[in-house]
């Protein structure tokens, strides 16, 4: 703090945020809440107010829940803080000697300090028809209001393009609608690169027991059309061995790329996204870049790490904020993400890279669907999926952190409380 108590930090110029996300709506958060008094700008290339993006593949998209509930804060709660919004435009040129940023528009902003946390964007198909009518992305709130338009008639053939957690979850809400839905992945079985091919088989087996048809191994290299007398839109999609689905609609989850467009036309370092450290800083020291546009170094892996998650978005969001400011702790948050498909509800809580090669230890009913998963990689639990059981989470996130070696046994042994495993078993010292 300097002498009038005001965080140390930004000069007279505001901090600017670019991207009005979940990250960005939280480091303006963080800014306030700290007691930055001075100007804050967020500029967001979306016209509504931040809101969080999971439920536009879950609930939001099945129609359980409303518009509102989606809201970061209330539209209300940003004029209350004094935080100036530009909304519906987007972050165009960045000077970062001359400490400016040129608008979509042609306007300029000066910045004392600049946050980027600009997101990503749906990886496009990348064989013809990509853009045909009848043929969806999932991103923005306003892509699952025309998705779940088209999938709320029900009775429609709805060919998914990838088999990964946003696929799997427009599967479930799809099929909940009365659709005929197909899901098509590349590998041996959905979730494959996320979880293995053991707990990857507990998912397909899920949509298999609703009805929905999974189609592994198999490579999509068209989406194809047909002109009718409402115009050409999407019929099918040919396989690799010219196999033709036929649908009425296509889903593209394939994942998403960073927008770093802005970060590499002012040369700041990127690779798999901005990169920056642990207090996400980038080489400029008033640059700093948050959310999934980010690559940031991690205390404990050593290496910088690009996560897509809300739950990263969230507390990472906060802690960029405090960064903007001067704090100058190192984020070390465990990676959290979650997903819901019809009846099973799972947490996952660790480090993707460490889990190659780790060993995998099931504790509780696997073919019920109730159980909690774990990889071990030399004795330490490094990653941990609990799978319709609760309150388990947080004990998972415990073990992750200490380090502390675990018998596989006693891991997989019911009997024994999680908590106990904290303190090192007999001989595992």
């Amino acid at each position: 703090m300097d002498d009038s108590g005001q965080p140390n930090g930004p000069g007279d110029d505001p901090i600017v945020i670019v991207g009005a996300g979940l990250a960005g709506a939280r480091a303006a958060e963080a800014v306030r809440t700290v007691g930055f008094e001075g100007r804050v700008v967020l500029v967001g290339q979306e016209v509504p107010a931040p809101y969080i993006r999971p439920p536009l593949s879950k609930e939001y998209l099945a129609g359980r829940v409303v518009r509102d509930s989606v809201d970061v804060h209330p539209v209300g709660w940003y004029a209350e803080q004094s935080i100036e919004r530009i909304a519906g435009r987007r972050g165009a040129v960045l000077d970062l000697a001359g400490h400016r940023l040129t608008l979509d528009d042609g306007r300029a902003l000066r910045y004392s300090r600049l946050l980027l946390a600009t997101g990503a964007s749906p990886r496009p198909f990348p064989g013809p028809g990509a853009s045909l009518p009848g043929v969806y992305y999932l991103r923005t709130v306003e892509d699952s209001d025309r998705l779940r338009a088209a999938l709320a008639e029900g009775g429609r053939r709805v060919v998914i393009v990838g088999s990964g957690w946003i696929g799997l979850e427009v599967a479930a809400a799809a099929n909940g609608y009365g659709n005929d839905v197909i899901v098509l992945g590349r590998g041996a079985v959905p979730l494959q690169s996320a979880l293995g091919t053991d707990l990857g088989g507990v998912f397909d087996q899920l949509h298999r027991d609703h009805g929905v048809h999974v189609g592994n191994s198999t490579e999509v290299v068209e989406l194809e059309g047909e002109t009718r007398s409402g115009g050409t839109r999407v019929t099918g999609v040919r396989l690799s061995d010219r196999t033709l689905v036929r649908a009425d609609l296509v889903v593209v989850g394939l994942g998403a790329t960073p927008n770093t467009q802005l970060a590499l036309g002012a040369g700041l370092e990127v690779d798999n996204g901005i990169a920056v450290s642990a207090t996400f800083q980038t080489a400029d020291p008033d640059v700093f870049a948050v959310g999934d546009v980010a690559n940031v170094f991690h205390p404990r892996l050593g290496h910088r790490l690009r996560l897509e998650h809300w739950a990263n978005a969230d507390t990472a969001g906060a802690a960029a904020g405090r960064a903007v400011l001067g704090d100058t702790t190192e984020y070390a948050a465990i990676p959290y993400f979650y997903t819901d498909q019809f009846d099973l509800g799972m947490e996952y809580s660790g480090f993707g890279d460490l889990t190659g090669g780790a060993e995998v230890v099931v504790r509780g009913d696997r073919p019920g669907r109730e159980f909690v998963a774990f990889w071990l990689t030399d004795g330490q639990v490094v990653a941990g999926m609990n799978v319709n059981v609760w309150e388990v989470n947080e004990t998972v996130q415990r073990l992750i952190r200490s380090g502390v070696r675990v018998d596989p046994r006693r891991l997989a042994d019911e009997s024994i409380a999680l908590e106990d495993l904290l303190d090192p078993s007999p001989g595992m010292a």
